[in-house]
């Protein structure tokens, strides 16, 4: 079979954020514990795992995601890597609906190969800040906020665009605070530069010390800064060292992500179930 490495939410490789894709031609994934070595193996944030359904259902494929170290609930861009595969390749084009553990999510192919992916908007709750983020930080935390079960990120807003491009948290205090990982965020500072708010996104307690753009957490973004500014359609810019875009609109309890993909790597997944 075959694994690609697409960089998601770029159009231009090693840049985005890398996922891998394993697409199989059975009707049923292979035992848990394969699927988790071959994550562990590509090491990346997400490796992507989707298999077909028979026609006539509610979605066209059983989508899964897995870190190298545990499966998660929800991921946008290896969802997005995942249909930019199946588009470049021929195997499905326009819409197309994936089961997943966060309901069927849909992902439509547009002009250019851009991808636009119906996600469940996440539902914001003011939160306490643990003490262990805190000191994780380093930095002056304006509003925490809960992102609801999907997500199971703590959303914080700094001060500024700078607080959040100069974090350098203590990895090791993070992973112990007990949610799914912490995402940071902050108002653009230039209004004309091409993006409304930047963010990183950390998730030691996954196995992920940082991920470069993470499309789930766009989901509590977009909420969140469309309430602040007053606009339905934003782009967010996320990232340290690895940077990508995301446009997001926010649709009531429905959110839009789009981005575009680029496969770095096509191979032979060797290891057979």
């Amino acid at each position: 079979m075959r694994i690609r490495i697409v960089d998601a939410f770029s159009e231009r490789p090693f840049a985005g954020n890398p996922a891998g894709v394993v697409l199989f031609d059975s009707d049923a994934f292979p035992e848990d514990a394969w699927l988790q070595r071959v994550a562990a193996e590509v090491n990346l944030s997400e490796t992507a795992f989707a298999h077909p359904l028979s026609p006539g259902g509610d979605a066209d494929w059983a989508l899964r995601w897995l870190t190298p170290t545990t499966e998660v609930d929800m991921c946008g861009h290896a969802t997005l890597a995942t249909a930019h595969v199946l588009h470049t390749t021929g195997t499905a084009t326009g819409t197309v609906r994936f089961r997943t553990r966060s309901g069927v999510l849909i992902t439509t192919t547009g002009d250019g190969g851009s991808i636009t992916m119906d996600f469940p908007t996440a539902p914001l709750t003011p939160a306490d800040v643990p003490d262990a983020v805190t000191r994780a930080l380093h930095a002056e935390i304006r509003s925490a906020h809960d992102t609801g079960p999907n997500v199971g990120d703590l959303l914080v807003e700094l001060a500024d665009e700078k607080a959040v491009r100069d974090l350098s948290p203590d990895f090791a205090l993070l992973a112990g605070y007990g949610g799914r990982g912490v995402i940071a965020t902050a108002c653009a500072e230039d209004p004309d530069g091409g993006y409304d708010f930047v963010s990183r996104g950390f998730f030691p307690g996954v196995g992920i010390a940082e991920d470069p753009v993470t499309g789930s957490a766009h989901t509590a973004l977009a909420p969140f800064w469309s309430a602040r500014l007053g606009r339905d359609t934003l782009v967010g810019l996320q990232g340290g060292a690895r940077t990508g875009f995301v446009r997001t609109e926010l649709r009531g309890d429905r959110t839009l992500l789009t981005g575009s993909a680029v496969t770095v790597i096509d191979g032979e997944l060797l290891a057979a179930p």
